[in-house]
C-alpha cells in the first residue's frame, strides 16, 4: 500500500460519518442494540399485526372458554405424630432430611386412584350423571351387565375426579393445600372437602390397621412362644429328674430385668461350696495351731506367756511368795528344824508342784489343740474330695441340663417381652395418632379461576410477541437489502465515503438550495471524503450505481457544485446515454447537442455546455441519444476527450449509467481516477450491488468507495437525532 493510500485509509477510518459503531471493536456479526432496533422499526407493521391478532385470538378464546371454579382445603401434616400412650410408635420416625420426600409422598397419595375412588364412593359421584357428563351421555353400552356398568361408571367418575384435583406442597411449612376444579362451584367445594376428610380418615384407618395387625401378630407369637416354653421346661425338668439334678430356687428377678437369669445351683454344688468353705477355715485353724505348738514345744512350761498370764498360776505364785516370806522369817527366828519351818517348806514344795503341773497342763492343752485341728482338717479333706468327685460327675450331666434350662429361660424372657408389647399396643389401639389433621375446610368459590382474562391476554401478548419476532427475523433473514453504513462496509468490503439522509422528492429542491440543510451538509462531508479517497490534481471522478434511481445523478450534480464552490474549475458530464437527467437538475431542457456530439467532434465543448450554470461549473448534458452507446464509449474518442480536457479542469465529474445490465459504466471506469459507487439504503440488494462492484473491478476500475444515499437512521436502528441532526448544525431551528 502506498503512503497516500495509507493516509487516505487512515483518514477514512477516523472521520467518515456513521463509523462510530465500526470503531467500537465489536465483531461484525454480533447482534447489537442498533440491529435489534432497526429490525423492530422495519418490521413494525408485521410486529403490530401479529401481536394484535394474537391479542384478538386470546380475547375470543377467553370469552368462548367455559368458566372453571376452584375450591381449596388445607390439611396439616406432622410426620412424627404425637404419641399419647406407649405403643403408638409403630412407624419409624421420619428423618429431617426425608421430610420433603415424605410430603411429596403424601401429595401423591392424595392424587392416587384409591383416594379418588374413596371420594367417589363417599359422595356417590358415580350415580351423578351431571358430574359424569358426556362419558355416560349414551347410556349403558350393549353387552354390559348392571354390575359391570356400575363399576365402569365408578371408574369414569374417579377419572374425572383425578383430572380436577391438584395439591400444593410448600417448602417452608407442613400444610398441604388440596385444590379441585370444576365447572360447578358447589361440586368443587364438595369434592375438595371430601378429599380432605377422606385423606384424614385414611391416615386414621392406616394407624388403626397397623395396630390391629400388630396385635394379631403378637397374639400369634405369644401362643407359639408359650407352647415352646412349656415344652422346654418339661424337657429340662425331665432331664433333671432322670439325672438327679436338684437345684435350689433363686430369688425373683428385679423389675425391668431383660437379660436371661443364670441357672439355679444344684444341691451338690451348694454342698461343695459349704464344705469347701468349712475346709478352708479348718485348714487355717490347723496351720495356726501347728505354728503355735512348733513355737513353744522346746520352751519350758513356766516360760510360756499363757502360763505366766494364767490367773490361777499367778494366785499360786502370790501364795508361794507369802509362804516363802513366812519361811524366811521362821528360819531367822527358829532354825530349819523348827516344826513351823518344816511345815512352811512343805507348803512351798506343794505350791511349786502345783505350779509345775498347772504349767504342764497349759502346754499340753496347746499341743492337744493342734492335734484336734489336724484331725478336723483331715476329716474335712476327705469329705471335700468325696463331694468334689460327686460334683465333677454331676457337671458332666449338668451340661445338657444347662442347655435345656437356657432355652427355657430365653423363651421365658421373650414371652415376657411380647406380653409387655401386646399390653402397650392394646392400650393404644383405639387412640388416634393425629399425624394428619384438617386445617381449613373448602369454601364456595366466588369467581372462576379460568378463564383469567388478564392472564390469558398476557399469555397471548407474550406468544404474539414471540411469533412476531420469529416472523420478523425470518423476513429479515431473506432480505439482503443494504441498510446501514457499517453493513455496507462489512458486506461489500469497500470503504464508505459517506451517506446522505433521506429527503422526500418534494423537499429535494428546497434542501438543495439551502447550503445549511442536512442534505447539503452530508454532500459537503462526502466531497471531503472523495478528496482524500481520490487524491491528486486534475482528477476525473465517475459516479455510478448498480440500478437506476439510486441518487447517482443528484450526487454527481451536488458533488460538482461543491467543488465549484471551492473555486475549483469543474466539468460535470452527463454520460448516461440511456436516461439522461443532469439537464433537468439544472432546470434546463435537453438540447440537440451534447456529450455524444462533442465526442464525435461535431461541435466544440463550449457550444454544448449548459448556460447559466454556477460559477466555476461547466455542465455537459446529453444531446441526442446515440444509437450505439457502447461503441461510442469503447472507442478512442472517449480517451482522447478526457486527455484533452483533463488539464483544463481541476475536477471532472462523470455521471454514468447504472452498472447492471449495461456496459457503459465499466467502459468509462477504465479511464477515470476513481469511481464513486452510489447505493440506495433500504433498496439496493446486497447480491446485486456486490455483482456490480465485481464488474467494475473486473473492468479495471479503481472503486474509491461507496456512498449510501436516502439513508434512514430509524431503518438502520439508530435514532433520528443521531444521524440527521448531525448534518443540521446550520439549520434555522438550531440558530
Amino acid at each position: 500500500m502506498t503512503e497516500a493510500a495509507s493516509s487516505r485509509a487512515s483518514w477514512t477510518d477516523r472521520y467518515l460519518p456513521g463509523e462510530a459503531e465500526a470503531d467500537s471493536g465489536q465483531p461484525a456479526n454480533v447482534i447489537n442494540l442498533s440491529m435489534i432496533r432497526g429490525i423492530l422499526f422495519r418490521q413494525r407493521m408485521v410486529l403490530i399485526g401479529v401481536v394484535a391478532t394474537a391479542l384478538v385470538l386470546g380475547l375470543v378464546l377467553t370469552l368462548l372458554t367455559k368458566p372453571v371454579f376452584q375450591s381449596t382445603a388445607t390439611v396439616r401434616i406432622d410426620p412424627n405424630g404425637a404419641n399419647i400412650v406407649e405403643g403408638q410408635d409403630l412407624a419409624p420416625t421420619v428423618a429431617t432430611s426425608e421430610i420433603n420426600r415424605y410430603m411429596q409422598t403424601q401429595g401423591t397419595v392424595i392424587t392416587s386412584q384409591r383416594m379418588a375412588l374413596q371420594v367417589v364412593d363417599s359422595l356417590k359421584l358415580d350415580q351423578n350423571d351431571a358430574f359424569l357428563g358426556k362419558s355416560v351421555a349414551n347410556g349403558k353400552p350393549a353387552g354390559l351387565t348392571d354390575k359391570q356398568w356400575q363399576a365402569q361408571r365408578r371408574e369414569k367418575a374417579a377419572a374425572v375426579v383425578r383430572s380436577g384435583v391438584s395439591v400444593d406442597i410448600p417448602q417452608d411449612n407442613r400444610v398441604i393445600s388440596i385444590n379441585f376444579r370444576s365447572g360447578d362451584p358447589t361440586t368443587a367445594r364438595l369434592v375438595t372437602d371430601s378429599y380432605a376428610d377422606n385423606f384424614v380418615q385414611a391416615d386414621v384407618r392406616r394407624a388403626l390397621e397397623a395396630n390391629a395387625y400388630a396385635q394379631k401378630f403378637l397374639q400369634e407369637q405369644i401362643v407359639q412362644i408359650s407352647a415352646k416354653l412349656q415344652e422346654a421346661e418339661r424337657a429340662a425338668n425331665a432331664y433333671a429328674k432322670a439325672n438327679q439334678i436338684v437345684a435350689t430356687p433363686l430369688s425373683a428377678p428385679s423389675t425391668g430385668e431383660t437379660k436371661a437369669s443364670p441357672a439355679a445351683p444344684t444341691l451338690m454344688v451348694s454342698n461343695l461350696a459349704s464344705i469347701s468353705g468349712t475346709y478352708g477355715q479348718a485348714r487355717a485353724q490347723r496351720i495356726a495351731a501347728e505354728q503355735r505348738w512348733a513355737a513353744i514345744a522346746a520352751i519350758p512350761a513356766g516360760q510360756l506367756p499363757e502360763v505366766q498370764q494364767s490367773p490361777a498360776i499367778q494366785d499360786l505364785y502370790s501364795e508361794r511368795a507369802k509362804v516363802v516370806t513366812e519361811l524366811s522369817e521362821l528360819r531367822q527366828r527358829y532354825g530349819d528344824t523348827y516344826p513351823q519351818v518344816i511345815e512352811a517348806k512343805a507348803r512351798v514344795a506343794s505350791l511349786d508342784g502345783q505350779i509345775g503341773r498347772l504349767g504342764a497342763d497349759i502346754k499340753n492343752g496347746i499341743r492337744d489343740s493342734y492335734n484336734i485341728a489336724l484331725r478336723q482338717e483331715q476329716a474335712l479333706s476327705g469329705e471335700l474330695d468325696k463331694v468334689s468327685a460327686q460334683t465333677l460327675d454331676e457337671q458332666d450331666r449338668r451340661v445338657q441340663f444347662n442347655l435345656l434350662d437356657r432355652q427355657a429361660s430365653a423363651l421365658r424372657t421373650q414371652l415376657a417381652s411380647l406380653l409387655d408389647r401386646f399390653n402397650e399396643i392394646s392400650a393404644a389401639a383405639n387412640v388416634r395418632s393425629g399425624s394428619i389433621t384438617k386445617l381449613d375446610a373448602a369454601t364456595l368459590p366466588a369467581a372462576p379461576v379460568t378463564p383469567n382474562l388478564v392472564k390469558n391476554m398476557l399469555v397471548a401478548l407474550i406468544l404474539g410477541i414471540g411469533l412476531a419476532v420469529v416472523i420478523a427475523v425470518l423476513i429479515e433473514s431473506f432480505d439482503d437489502r443494504l441498510r446501514s453504513s457499517e453493513g455496507v462496509e462489512r458486506k461489500l468490503g469497500t470503504p464508505l465515503l459517506g451517506f446522505t439522509p433521506y429527503v422526500a422528492d418534494d423537499d429535494v429542491s428546497e434542501q438543495a438550495n439551502d447550503p445549511f440543510s442536512g442534505l447539503m451538509e452530508a454532500y459537503s462531508s462526502l466531497r471531503t471524503s472523495v478528496d482524500f479517497a481520490i487524491a491528486g490534481t486534475h482528477r476525473i471522478i465517475q459516479v455510478t450505481s448498480s440500478q437506476p434511481s439510486e441518487g447517482k445523478s443528484l450526487s454527481s450534480s451536488v458533488l460538482a457544485r461543491k467543488y465549484a464552490q471551492l473555486g475549483r474549475k469543474t466539468l460535470l458530464i452527463d454520460a448516461d446515454l440511456r436516461k439522461p437527467t443532469i439537464a433537468n437538475l439544472f432546470g434546463a431542457k435537453r438540447s440537440s447537442t451534447g456529450f455524444a456530439e462533442v465526442l464525435l467532434g461535431d461541435v466544440p465543448l463550449a457550444d454544448a455546455l449548459l448556460k447559466n450554470t454556477p460559477e466555476n461549473l461547466d455542465v455537459l448534458p446529453i444531446g441526442s441519444i446515440p444509437s450505439n452507446p457502447v461503441e461510442l464509449l469503447s472507442s478512442q474518442l472517449l480517451v482522447d476527450f478526457l486527455a484533452k480536457h483533463r488539464e483544463d479542469y481541476a475536477v471532472i465529474v462523470i455521471d454514468s449509467s447504472p452498472v447492471m445490465g449495461l456496459a457503459d459504466a465499466p467502459l468509462i471506469s477504465r479511464h477515470v481516477d476513481g469511481v464513486v459507487f452510489i447505493v440506495e439504503a433500504n433498496r439496493s440488494q446486497f447480491g446485486q450491488t456486490k455483482s456490480a462492484l465485481r464488474r467494475l473491478r473486473t473492468a479495471g476500475a479503481r472503486v474509491a468507495g461507496v456512498v449510501l444515499t436516502k439513508y434512514r437512521s430509524a431503518e438502520a436502528g439508530l435514532s433520528y437525532d443521531y444521524m440527521y441532526n448531525y448534518y443540521a448544525y446550520g439549520d434555522k431551528s438550531a440558530k
